[in-house]
């Protein structure tokens, strides 16, 4: 009897966690829906409205109309000529970026001076594309662990299998993918970062740690064994509206920073004033994760992905568009004061003015790893921006 009720109340959990999750999912989408209407009506979608362009530098803050700093444009092709972004390199060093669009995905290549090639090859959905995997339908993203050979898909239907959590899918053999199991004890991942664990908590040196952000927590889990995952913690914040996305921040994986998508447009904490606002958390101890700071972006902006590299992140933070911010002194002063933006590149310029606005339009992800060191920005309106940071 004891079992049974113990049983009854974790599934009660379950069902009131996922139904919590999907009223903020609801939300979220209900204001996207709104604004993205919203911008339609003003003709920020209209046919022809923006041309590609080749390379213009950054001078006295300005590239051609965007406003900018320590960030040169290398090229920019419209939808039309062609929104979340990466990429791959080939085997002879060709890079490629791979634009997810309304109607489907484009390729581009980024070519050696940076350009973006303008007429990209044309390919057919019958005759170009073959389906290995099919087991789950949409997600939100797919999450790639190259060392490993897994990939993660992230974000499917609450009411399959995985319950919206990790979806585990080993790709040893690219013709024959295969899942493991799933991650879904802490419900829906909305995204996350899978590595080979190499940080302080020396309980888990050499397995492989997910860092999931779970639309109101910080979930860490341990997925070393894919038929039994187990989850190390499960951290709120204060502040917290829709956890969406973050990143580990230095080389050591003892800190790592978490983005909301929306703290501010609901006001929460300390993104009450509208500025993208960035969360550093303390991760040396797996099991009991701290948030000791945040860092506020000088406009404001909703922010939505970031990347880091070499005590950089690269964030695409919606209208206010790509932001880099100097990071190197998170481990002296976890506090987030000594953050500072070094670089933009600003995609949306219709709010320049304001100063900003909280609104959901402008860029949706970056890619800054390319062996060239050029940056792909993308922007839900515009199309996509080949970038160069000369800082």
């Amino acid at each position: 009897m004891r079992l049974s009720i113990v049983f009854s109340l974790i599934l009660a959990c379950a069902v009131v966690a996922s139904r919590e999750g999907e009223s903020r999912m609801a939300h979220l989408m209900s204001l996207k829906l709104e604004h993205r209407e919203r911008a339609r009506s003003q003709g920020l979608f209209r046919v022809n409205k923006y041309t590609d362009k080749g390379s213009t530098k950054c001078v006295d803050g300005k590239a051609g109309e965007y406003s900018c700093e320590n960030v040169d444009l290398q090229g920019f092709l419209s939808h039309q000529a062609l929104g979340s972004t990466t990429r791959w390199t080939s085997a002879d060093g060709r890079e490629f970026g791979i634009v997810g669009q309304t109607d489907g995905t484009a390729f581009v290549e980024i070519l050696d001076d940076g350009s973006l090639d303008s007429s990209p090859t044309k390919f057919s959905i019958k005759n170009d594309l073959t389906a290995w995997y099919n087991d789950f339908g949409s997600s939100h993203n797919i999450v790639a662990h190259e060392e490993e050979n897994m990939i993660y898909a992230v974000g499917t239907a609450r009411k399959l299998n995985c319950a919206g959590g990790l979806w585990m899918v080993d790709v040893s053999d690219p013709a024959n993918p295969v899942s493991p199991g799933c991650v879904n004890e802490d419900g829906y991942v909305h995204d996350a970062q899978c590595v080979i664990y190499k940080g302080p908590d020396k309980k888990y040196t050499g397995r492989e740690i997910c860092f999931n952000y779970n639309e109101d927590t910080l979930t860490i889990v341990d997925v070393t064994d894919k038929k039994t995952p187990i989850q190390i913690s499960k951290t709120p914040y204060v502040g917290s509206s829709y956890t969406h996305q973050g990143w580990i921040a230095t080389e050591d994986m003892a800190y790592l920073l978490l983005d909301d998508e929306l703290d501010e447009m609901d006001g929460t904490g300390e993104a009450a004033n509208g500025h993208t606002t960035t969360y550093v958390f303390d991760v040396n101890d797996l099991s009991a994760p701290r948030h000791t700071g945040t860092y506020q972006s000088p406009v404001r902006s909703i922010d939505h992905n970031q990347y880091v590299l070499n005590g950089l992140t690269y964030q695409a933070n919606y209208g206010s568009g790509l932001r880099i911010v100097d990071i190197s002194s998170i481990p002296e002063d976890p506090s987030g004061k000594g953050l500072k933006q070094v670089g933009f590149f600003d995609c949306h310029p219709e709010d320049d003015e304001e100063g900003g606005r909280v609104e959901f339009v402008g860029s949706w992800s970056v890619y800054p790893y390319f062996r060239s060191r050029y940056i792909l920005l993308n922007s839900i309106e515009r199309g996509v921006y080949s970038l160069k940071y000369t800082g």
